[in-house]
């Protein structure tokens, strides 16, 4: 296992790694955060929600998950309020645990947090890869390689790598799992940034063998708030409410749930933002040599075309005061590859200048 930080959004632990001093001031791409930033009204609306401090959330947080349940289209019973994405992906795994799974796949390169989340609840983990290269899942050898487990692992669109696996091969594989007795949880942490909808809670009324986990920090860059919902059967949901610890999400996310939901118009900056930023930064850097994966989400995996180090890229943007993430710890990349989120047009333009004078021969 790589000793390097195990999460973007850490300079203070990656810049010692690479010889710098910690408190070292960077443009941070670590870290796939929207960098519109927190919704304008965020800050007064906490102002004003302080006095909620001093009295005891709802346990059940219904209002909250009401206002899931109406923006997904589902039923309050089927949603599950969670203190960020991380404690949705370890309450689905306590839940396979408790219904008896005794392994699962994990679509690999991807989050770390599923596989740390199995082997909590003692569930043995078996990798299965994407197909080098372009990423993407090959049908057969999932259906063949479910046979022997009781759960897959998917993140959609993937981190690291920004694909995207098609909702028709989900449902075939939901298809197949119902035959094996195989649950899919599949973490939608980012589908908030894919300009076309791409949700799969549709799915949800036909298939009791799916779990989708979601984030609310990553659109509204709020990952220190810590807040998350997973969606299911009511059944699962259920079973998962008695698995959760009491009052794991504080008073004001729970209270910030209905109101993020309801500003439709940050969600349409948010995409216009994508929609221009992602190609651009995409062709800028391929055009210095870089191979760059087609991505549906807030970040870029990217390496040399040729057999320069993403190592010594990752050192000579730190020095230039830009974090990326390595991958010296992603399953299958070990370092060869870069993730770069994708920031405003002169914070992209800067990475593009480092890099470019890095390429030059």
């Amino acid at each position: 296992m790589s000793d390097w930080p195990s999460h973007g959004g850490r300079p203070e632990q990656v810049l010692p790694r690479l010889g710098l001093a910690a408190e070292r001031s960077v443009t941070d791409f670590s870290a796939n955060l929207n960098p519109l930033g927190p919704p304008s009204w965020l800050a007064q609306w906490i102002a004003a929600g302080v006095a909620e401090l001093a009295v005891y959330p709802d346990p059940d947080y219904r209002e909250a998950r009401e206002a899931i349940a109406r923006h997904e289209g589902l039923a309050p019973e089927q949603v599950r309020l969670t203190n960020g994405g991380a404690e949705a992906i370890f309450l689905a795994a306590a839940l396979l645990a408790r219904r008896g799974v005794g392994r699962a796949l994990i679509v690999q390169p991807t989050f770390g947090e599923y596989q740390r989340a199995c082997h909590h609840y003692g569930i043995e983990v078996a990798n299965f890869a994407l197909v080098e290269e372009c990423f993407v899942l090959d049908e057969a050898r999932a259906c063949e390689a479910m046979r022997e487990a009781g759960a897959l692992f998917l993140c959609r669109p993937n981190n690291p790598t920004g694909t995207l696996v098609e909702r028709e091969l989900i449902e075939r594989l939901l298809a197949e799992g119902q035959r094996q007795g195989t649950t899919l949880v599949v973490d939608e942490a980012f589908v908030d940034f894919v300009i076309r909808d791409e949700r799969l809670t549709p799915l949800l009324a036909r298939y009791d063998n799916l779990l989708l986990l979601r984030s609310m920090t990553k659109l509204y860059a709020i990952p220190g708030l810590r807040l998350g919902y997973l969606l299911g059967s009511a059944e699962a949901v259920g079973s998962i409410a008695q698995l959760q610890p009491p009052w794991s999400v504080n008073a004001l996310a729970a209270g910030l749930v209905a109101p993020l939901l309801s500003d439709h118009d940050y969600l349409t900056q948010t995409r216009a933002w994508l929609d221009a930023e992602r190609p651009w930064l995409q062709g800028e850097l391929e055009a210095l040599g870089l191979s760059v994966v087609p991505s549906h989400a807030n970040f870029l995996l990217l390496r040399h075309g040729g057999a320069r180090s993403m190592t010594a890229l990752l050192e000579h943007l730190a020095r230039c005061g830009i974090l990326v993430r390595h991958t010296h710890n992603f399953i299958g990349l070990e370092g060869a590859w870069l993730r770069v989120a994708v920031r405003s047009r002169p914070e992209n333009r800067t990475l593009v200048e480092a890099v470019a004078r890095w390429s030059a021969p």
